[in-house]
């Protein structure tokens, strides 16, 4: 029977199959790693946390490695389109993501139909950091405090409205738990990034924002805009006299975190290495300090760990979700 079946497969195809097969190879016979740049997936804008966070460790990363990393910004959809280009990817190690709380915690109940599974169709490398939003206003607003806002947003029900870097974000779902807890309703507003959110409030077209602390603190200290309030259970170090949302609304919370993963099936030795490097990344002295400068916590943990905490965020994330009533489709 041979000969009676061919299968033709174009220079492209044909060159995708032999890059794939040879890297696989490569790592499986214990072969240096990485042998060429890796590229670093962003599901959001240049200039937000995510973006801050994954060039500052991936920098690092690229030291250690002897090799580039380099960011690639892939924005929209709440973060699915950098998720699916990962998940399609080689699990070969050169394609890598910066997940965060959205991507990998928050979809999973506010999309009904996502075209993958945040914890399956991954691979886990490591957890990276934790930082609480900041809530902001215009300077234009008469709003001292959060006790002022709730009061002005309950004067005016549906004529506030709060800007988010995008739906599905923690930025996002921070506002709508905050019209739960404090029983208004202000309007959901959503940006491309954080940097147009931040535009639109400093420009009082929108009038309030959870933006993340490490894209806003500099902004706040310019005097550009307000802060009000950090969503952490407790005031956060880097912006010491600005009290917490749950001064005003006991058991307000609502941090953003930041991990790298993989496509599902890397090979071990491969996530092992980008783990240890990953973690010492986070060790080291100038990217601690760079991190602390944007109100950003750096956090380690093994693969496995950083499995089960993604599993464990999603049924806690899936609570705010159902009982702010937030769809994205």
């Amino acid at each position: 029977m041979q000969g009676l079946y061919q299968t033709t497969f174009s220079p492209l195809v044909l060159a995708a199959l032999l890059s794939y097969s040879g890297s696989v190879d490569a790592a499986a016979q214990g072969q240096p790693y990485p042998l060429r740049p890796v590229r670093v997936l962003v599901p959001n804008a240049a200039g937000g946390a995510t973006d801050i966070l994954a060039r500052t460790v991936s920098a690092r990363m690229g030291e250690a490695l002897n090799q580039n990393f380099v960011i690639d910004n892939r924005p929209g959809a709440g973060g699915n389109i950098a998720s699916e280009l990962t998940r399609a990817s080689p699990p070969d190690g050169y394609t890598i993501m910066c997940v965060t709380a959205g991507t990998h915690a928050i979809n999973a109940t506010l999309y009904r139909k996502l075209a993958f599974n945040p914890v399956s169709d991954f691979t886990a490398i490591g957890l990276a950091s934790s930082s609480p939003n900041l809530l902001v206003v215009s300077p234009q607003l008469p709003a001292q405090s959060v006790k002022d806002l709730i009061a002005l947003a309950k004067a005016k029900p549906g004529e506030l409205n709060f800007a988010s870097s995008g739906v599905g974000t923690t930025v996002h779902l921070s506002g709508e738990l905050f019209n739960v807890m404090a029983g208004v309703s202000t309007v959901h507003i959503p940006f491309k990034g954080s940097g147009e959110a931040m535009t639109n409030v400093i420009g009082g077209r929108v009038q309030f924002l959870f933006a993340s602390l490490s894209s806003s603190i500099q902004v706040v200290k310019s005097g550009k805009l307000r802060g009000l309030a950090v969503t952490s259970a407790k005031r956060h170090p880097a912006i010491p006299d600005v009290p917490s949302v749950s001064e005003t609304l006991p058991g307000f919370e609502a941090v953003a975190w930041y991990g790298f993963v993989g496509p599902a099936g890397m090979l071990r030795p491969i996530v092992a290495k980008l783990n240890k490097t990953l973690n010492a990344a986070l060790q080291d002295a100038d990217t601690l300090k760079r991190l602390a400068a944007v109100g950003v916590d750096p956090l380690t943990s093994t693969p496995e760990e950083f499995s089960a905490y993604i599993k464990s965020e999603i049924p806690k994330w899936a609570r705010v979700v159902k009982a702010s009533g937030a769809t994205a489709d």
